[in-house]
């Protein structure tokens, strides 16, 4: 939900309009649906061996066979709807969802682990411009900012389940550098991602938004793992924020 309404709000801020906004949206949270139901699907066993009681399968809300059926129906559906935005950039979200697939199985388990997540966001922002008339291409760095706010995102979103994944195999990029490493790994990338936005936009500057993700940052570290996901999340609006003062500079 949180990239939908990421990549709707964008798609607002760049002019793609009610109807572009819209494709946007349901183009994007069909991908994601996709993404995520088959990520629990495959992990349905892995899942059930660590206890991970909040998760549908293992608390028994739902079947991993639904779930693997309603990821390829939600896959079937991303096709049809990306075509909304028009073939180029149909062809980059549909890319762009494959490499997140990719990253359930079989990336997730090995060191390349982050790839998917550079390729999939960095891409979603391309997604949204080149629906726009005349198919133009984004600037670089509203791809730079993305792929570096996932990337960001991977590595704290991974904190809370560092040991329950290494039980099951799981050796990630996040897995490898350990606790300590994910999050200064982490916070690193989101704090980059922030500094994209606040100066690369047509030379403007916005250090207060920069000094509120630091500050954000530096307050999920005291919370702890458990709320470093929520910490990417703060930070993922501030840079929405950011990216709406940009303006026209976007287009």
């Amino acid at each position: 939900m949180a990239v939908t309404v990421v990549a709707c709000v964008l798609a607002a801020a760049v002019g793609r309009g009610t109807a572009g906004t819209a494709a946007v949206g349901a183009a994007v949270l069909t991908g994601q649906l996709s993404v995520g139901w088959s990520n629990d699907w495959w992990d349905a066993a892995r899942d059930a061996a660590v206890g991970r009681a909040d998760k549908p399968t293992v608390s028994g809300s739902v079947t991993a066979r639904t779930l693997g059926v309603a990821a390829a129906l939600a896959a079937g559906a991303c096709v049809p709807l990306s075509l909304l935005s028009g073939p180029p950039a149909a062809a980059t979200h549909l890319v762009a969802v494959g490499s997140a697939w990719l990253y359930n199985r079989p990336l997730k388990r090995t060191v390349l682990s982050l790839l998917p997540y550079l390729v999939s966001f960095g891409l979603l922002p391309a997604f949204v411009v080149l629906g726009l008339p005349g198919h133009p291409l984004p600037p670089w760095w509203l791809c730079a900012a993305g792929a570096l706010l996932g990337s960001g995102a991977h590595f704290f979103n991974t904190l809370p389940d560092l040991a329950a994944d290494r039980a099951t195999g799981v050796r990630g990029l996040p897995h490898r550098l350990g606790a300590r490493g994910a999050w200064m790994a982490g916070a690193v990338l989101l704090l980059a991602a922030s500094a994209v936005l606040a100066f690369a936009p047509t030379g403007s500057y916005r250090i207060a938004g920069l000094a509120v993700s630091a500050t954000v940052l530096g307050v999920g570290v005291l919370l702890g793992r458990r709320a470093a996901f929520r910490t990417a999340l703060v930070v993922a609006v501030l840079q929405v924020a950011l990216l709406i003062t940009a303006g026209t500079s976007i287009r």
